[in-house]
């Protein structure tokens, strides 16, 4: 923490006072200047969110940033605090971070002019700097812009027309700082109207005082599409003094959507030391977020959150450390039959509609993870045919052939030894690997057996069925049987 200085040390070191605006702006065309990054983590956003974001801040602007939910809305906002200045000078004991260049509370004023040029300054880091506020429908104007203190004016034995009796709400509080507004929507009406003088002006009014406090702040705001209809809506004189209002969404690649995975997912070092994840297995689980948000089960509007995704990741290691812990064993790897673990990573993040709610959450979650296999198995190998003409061989024929007479248990508890041994046993299995995914590393080809078994069962080729502790499969049911040879 930097040491006090006095006011006059503050002139003589060189220091300019600028609007929080002019500080953002020159720390960004720094780092443009230098060719540093300038918003870290923002993965996917690079040629669409963060270029407007740039011209936004270039143009002085208060921000909105519109998307549907687990978009990084709130992340963008916070990552704005690393374009402050590390520290910034205040009058000692200001409760609205003062500039002795521009002081406009009134304890700021007396200081100065009582002790001049050697008012004391002391500094706030810039993580201090950052103030967010969720706008729920309980926030009123007192919370937000100020109100009499009774105590404070019986404290001093002040009048209640004295300034002195104020007490500053947050965005006072946050006077040359950042100050994000999430969930705009849901501010109601009448209190969204206070904020109108804040924007254009930026200044206040606290109950009717004829004080003009010409505050310095950047506003950032955050809405969801889907809350104008269910729960409210940015009045418009407010939506037209928001100077940008910036458009996210979720990752378009399967690629982008594993970084922002690996990003967030709360996995510790040694957990990922000793349980392997497939590429195969990242793949897909990022494919069932994007199955989710194309699904005719779920409510588009709503959206399908990145932090499904990231919970899911979370339970899949979970499911693996579990084996680590039952098995005594040192190292696993994700396998398939894992993924019935993310199933609540999928029901508490997604919004069915009607044709959805008759299915149920679990079952929906079971056909996404479905979907996604058979989009995922499709990219390496042939497509599974609906019929089998008689005499005429598919890639797949003698593996179901083979399930005609045996049948295969794939254990959640087994090691890792046992689970691929069992795996391997089915020679037409191994047969299908070596011709379609023979360039892939062994983790990965384990995983891909896996995945023409389950592909296989959703083609209706073979059966599975599970229990507390493993898959089975075997051969199709008897109508199935004939139908797969006519």
């Amino acid at each position: 923490m930097k040491k006090e200085i006095t006011f006059k040390e503050l002139k003589d070191s060189g220091y300019k006072h600028i609007t929080i605006n002019q500080e953002i702006q020159a720390n960004l065309i720094a780092r443009i200047k230098a060719k540093q990054p300038v918003f870290e983590g923002l993965w996917g956003y690079e040629d669409s969110v963060v270029p407007q974001l740039k011209k936004a801040i270039i143009a002085g602007h208060h921000i909105n940033l519109l998307g549907l939910r687990g978009q990084a809305k709130t992340k963008i906002a916070r990552s704005m605090v690393d374009l402050l200045d590390e520290y910034m000078p205040i009058v000692k004991g200001s409760e609205i971070n003062d500039s002795p260049f521009q002081p406009i509370s009134r304890y700021a004023r007396d200081i100065i002019a009582e002790h001049g040029d050697d008012t004391p300054i002391s500094w706030v880091h810039r993580s201090n700097r950052f103030f967010e506020k969720l706008a729920t429908p309980d926030v009123n104007v007192s919370d937000l812009i100020g109100d009499i203190d009774p105590i404070k004016a019986a404290t001093l034995k002040l009048p209640y027309s004295d300034e002195r009796v104020l007490h500053y709400g947050m965005i006072p509080r946050a006077n040359r700082s950042i100050f994000v507004l999430n969930e705009l929507p849901d501010l109601q009406a009448r209190i969204q109207v206070s904020l109108f003088n804040i924007l254009q002006e930026g200044d206040i009014q606290i109950r009717g005082f004829q004080l003009r406090m010409p505050l310095d702040i950047q506003f950032i705001f955050t809405a969801n599409p889907e809350d104008y209809t269910n729960r409210g809506s940015i009045v418009t004189p407010l939506k037209d003094r928001i100077g940008s209002q910036i458009f996210t969404h979720y990752p378009k690649t399967i690629s982008l959507a594993r970084e922002i995975t690996e990003q967030e997912a709360k996995v510790s070092t040694e957990d990922k030391a000793a349980i392997k994840v497939p590429s195969m297995a990242k793949d897909l689980l990022e494919e069932v977020a994007f199955q989710a948000r194309d699904s005719e089960y779920v409510d588009a509007k709503s959206g399908v959150s990145a932090r499904l995704s990231i919970s899911a990741m979370e339970n899949l290691m979970a499911a693996a450390k579990l084996r680590l812990i039952e098995t005594e064993s040192e190292k696993t790897s994700v396998r398939l039959v894992d993924f019935m673990s993310i199933i609540p990573s999928i029901t508490g993040k997604i919004e069915l509609v009607y044709e959805g709610e008759q299915e149920g959450a679990d079952e929906v979650a079971k056909i996404l993870i479905d979907e996604a296999v058979i989009t995922q198995f499709e990219k390496i190998f042939p497509r599974i045919p609906k019929l089998e003409r008689e005499g005429l061989k598919t890639p797949y024929t003698e593996l179901i052939d083979w399930f005609d007479e045996n049948f295969m248990e794939l254990n959640y508890t087994d090691t890792d030894h046992e689970f691929f041994t069992n795996l391997e046993s089915v020679k037409p299995l191994s047969a299908v690997i070596g011709a379609y995914a023979s360039q892939l590393d062994q983790e990965d080809k384990y995983f891909c057996m896996e995945l023409v078994l389950w592909a296989l069962t959703i083609k209706n080729k073979l059966d599975r069925s599970e229990n507390d502790t493993a898959f089975k499969f075997d051969a199709a049911g008897i109508n199935q049987y004939f139908q797969r040879n006519n």
